[in-house]
C-alpha cells in the first residue's frame, strides 16, 4: 500500500508540474473538477445526464485549458521539451486525446443519422431520447477509455502503474479542487502563470 500511494503521489506531481503552469488552465481544471463531482452524484440519479455534464462541461473545460492555454514550448521549470513530456505521459497525451475526442464528436452523429444500425446504435423519437442516447454512449466511451488505457498500461508498464493511473483519474476531481481552488483569485491578481514557472523562465 505504501508503494501504491507513493506511485500515486508521483503520477499526480508529474501531471501537475508538466501540464499545469497556466493559471487559466488551473482555473478551468477547477471548473471541470466541480462539474465532475456533480456528475459523480448524478450517476446515481440519471447516468445519461451525468455523462452529458461530464463531457460537455467538464471535459471541454479541462481539455481547452491544455490545448489553448498551456505553454507548448520548452519547459524551463522541468528542463524538458514538449516532445519529451508527451512521450513519457502516462495517461492520454495530446495525440491520444485527439483520437478520444474524435470518437466523442462522432458518436452523436452516428446516433442521429443511423439510429438502430446493426441493433447496436440506439433509436430515438424525441430530442430528449436523442440526448439520453448520446449521454449513455458517452458514458460507455468514458468507462471504455478508462479501462482500455488501464489494461494497456498493465501490459506495457506493470499492473501497479495501470491501477495507480485509474485511481488517479477517478480521484482527480477531488484533488484538483484542493490543488487549484486558489487559481481564479491568483489569475485575477494578474498571475497568468505559476510563480515557479515565472521564476524559472526569468
Amino acid at each position: 500500500m505504501k508503494n501504491f500511494l507513493e506511485a500515486l503521489r508521483i503520477q499526480r506531481w508529474d501531471d501537475h508540474r508538466y501540464y499545469h503552469h497556466c493559471r487559466i488552465n488551473q482555473s478551468l481544471h477547477l471548473l471541470s473538477a466541480i462539474c465532475f463531482l456533480i456528475s459523480y452524484a448524478l450517476l446515481f440519479v440519471n447516468p445519461a445526464w451525468a455523462a452529458l455534464l461530464a463531457w460537455l462541461v467538464s471535459m471541454v473545460a479541462r481539455q481547452s485549458g491544455h490545448f489553448f492555454f498551456e505553454p507548448l514550448g520548452y519547459d524551463h521549470v522541468n528542463e524538458a521539451s514538449n516532445e519529451f513530456k508527451e512521450e513519457i505521459k502516462v495517461g492520454f497525451n495530446l495525440r491520444r486525446k485527439v483520437v478520444l475526442l474524435s470518437i466523442w464528436v462522432l458518436l452523436p452523429l452516428v446516433i442521429y443519422y443511423f439510429p438502430g444500425m446493426l441493433d447496436v446504435v440506439p433509436t430515438h423519437e424525441t430530442w430528449v431520447e436523442f440526448s439520453e442516447a448520446v449521454g449513455y454512449s458517452w458514458l460507455a466511451l468514458g468507462v471504455g477509455g478508462l479501462l482500455f488505457r488501464t489494461i494497456h498500461l498493465c501490459f506495457i508498464k506493470d499492473v501497479q502503474t495501470g491501477l495507480v493511473w485509474m485511481i488517479k483519474i477517478l480521484t482527480d476531481p477531488f484533488h484538483d479542487v484542493y490543488l487549484y481552488h486558489k487559481a481564479p483569485l491568483q489569475l485575477l491578481r494578474g498571475q497568468r502563470f505559476d510563480e515557479a514557472f515565472l521564476h524559472s523562465a526569468q
